[in-house]
């Protein structure tokens, strides 16, 4: 057997174990050790499981992740962003589906501390769910919306999957987010319309407050937003005007974030240790994957499966269109099957090279990758925000209902997406004037 039908092997064994349910991590650990033993020696085999772990684990990039997932769990924890959803729903509860539409605006804001879609979607499934639904809100609408809501948390800065794309591909995380910042924005304001088009067309989906909220609550609402506001500009204020780095924001931001919540009495020592321990689970599961891919991806170029596939398909899309509409076609596929961290990494080894050898910007790539990502979220029969608003609501709603509620929005995330591959420069901009 050649060095290429090993590798083409090892990856089918690998789709074969992720299908049969094994642990993403594990079977890419799994294969990839097999392999490098077929392919090379017990010895390549062993060593590479030596090195290439400390190799990726040492990367300092990647010691924000734990800090960003550690200020969102304390953000989440001792309701630092439980304000936002007030604020807007005082100012926006006028407007045809008013209450969606804050809850939009809620995730967007609580996405700007978290970076994590699934955090966004528990904590406004929380605050805005029951709201919606004492005011009479369709199910459908009220958990559809909060369940689409949460994936602004993979656009908007900071991201977890922008962090970890940028060690892998060796693009600025800072410009990742820059460029994140107009394609969350682009989404949110694509929610919006969604939620303004439906009630539009079927009132019955929203009713509109009868009395008027007076301007005095609003104020006091506008008040609330402090604890979470305070946090965003200490972190967004430092980052973009180069007083600390990426790296270093994410453990400014987790500071400030425990400063804030000490101040306002919510900070306990249980709230403070649940917050620590979903942060380590968190990360450790994320780094037992990137190592997988890691070793998957030396695998991969040894055996000269990766270099083969790239050229299969370079060589079938020769046009840049048709090329970029197969890879978003795979992605879209994955999603519905994968969570989105694994299905990056899983695929950023063979994919990486085509986007190299079509000349696309990294930076574009990388922030259409998230977009499409952040789509898998919410598409069956996976959809992990779907599951986790079903958490929330109980037995108030029925998934498929839910799924139901979410269709009209990935319809909309579809036309985001080809405005996103249509028009680079909507992504580049920022990067390019302020990077």
């Amino acid at each position: 057997m050649t060095d290429v039908a090993i590798g083409l092997t090892g990856l089918g064994v690998l789709f074969v174990l992720i299908a049969a349910r094994m642990q993403i991590g594990v079977a890419l650990i799994a294969v990839s050790f097999v392999g490098l033993w077929v392919l090379k020696s017990w010895n390549v085999a062993w060593g590479s499981i030596g090195v290439i772990p400390y190799q990726f684990a040492a990367n300092w990039v990647l010691s924000s992740i734990p800090m960003f997932l550690f200020l969102g769990f304390i953000s989440f924890h001792t309701n630092l962003t439980s304000g936002l959803f007030r604020a807007a729903r005082a100012w926006l509860s006028i407007l045809p589906g008013g209450l969606a539409i804050a809850a939009i605006f809620g995730s967007a804001g609580f996405a700007a501390v978290s970076g994590s879609s699934l955090a966004c979607s528990a904590a406004m499934g929380r605050i805005a769910v029951p709201e919606m639904m004492k005011h009479k809100y369709h199910p459908e609408l009220a958990t559809g919306t909060v369940a689409v809501a949460g994936t602004i948390g993979a656009m908007i800065p900071p991201s977890i999957i922008l962090i970890l794309y940028g060690v892998i591909a060796q693009v600025s995380v800072a410009q990742l987010f820059l460029g994140g910042i107009s394609a969350g924005i682009l989404t949110a304001l694509g929610y919006v319309a969604v939620v303004l088009i439906r009630v539009k067309l079927n009132p019955d989906l929203a009713p509109l407050r009868d009395e008027p909220i007076p301007m005095a609550e609003k104020i006091r609402a506008l008040k609330d937003t402090w604890p979470i506001l305070s946090v965003m500009v200490g972190i967004f204020g430092g980052l973009f005007s180069g007083i600390f780095t990426p790296t270093e924001a994410g453990a400014i931001g987790a500071f400030l974030a425990c400063i804030v919540a000490t101040l306002r009495g919510e900070m306990t020592l249980e709230r403070f240790m649940k917050a620590a321990r979903e942060t380590m689970t968190t990360t450790a599961s994320l780094i037992i994957i990137a190592v997988g891919a890691s070793l998957l991806t030396r695998f991969l170029v040894l055996s000269g499966a990766g270099d083969y596939m790239s050229e299969a398909i370079i060589a079938l899309g020769a046009n840049p269109v048709i090329l970029l509409a197969g890879i978003i076609l795979v992605y879209l596929v994955l999603g519905m099957f994968l969570e989105p961290i694994g299905s990056m990494l899983l695929t950023l080894p063979i994919i990486l090279p085509v986007v190299g050898e079509a000349g696309w910007s990294l930076l574009w790539f990388g922030v259409v990758l998230t977009k499409l990502l952040e789509i898998g979220m919410i598409t069956p029969p996976i959809g992990m925000n779907v599951f986790v608003i079903k958490g929330v609501v109980g037995d108030l709603v029925t998934t498929s209902a839910i799924f139901r509620g979410v269709l009209w929005f990935i319809l909309m995330d579809l036309m985001v997406l080809i405005l996103l591959s249509a028009v680079p420069q909507l992504i580049l901009y920022l990067p390019t004037h302020f990077g």
